[in-house]
């Protein structure tokens, strides 16, 4: 029979008022699995996937790296 130690315990930090489990609290998470994943939503909707000329393709997450990245390695002013 566990005792009352084994149940884990929760810290209730969302602004939703939903509880995290102290184990995603440790990891540093601060928003509850449903907040979290809308937050990510929302932070994924800025992202754009780039081609370099003759390269690779990269993630980038600030439109002002989108400035010139694909001229073929001439100058942009």
């Amino acid at each position: 029979m566990p005792n009352d130690n084994d149940e884990p315990r929760y810290i209730p930090m969302c602004s939703c008022g939903e509880e995290i489990h102290e184990k995603r609290y440790a990891l540093g998470y601060r928003l509850c699995l449903w907040c979290g994943e809308e937050a990510a939503k929302v932070a994924r909707a800025t992202w754009c996937i780039v081609p370099m000329h003759k390269s690779n393709y990269i993630l980038s997450t600030d439109r002002n790296d989108l400035i010139g990245i694909n001229n073929k390695g001439g100058l942009v002013r």
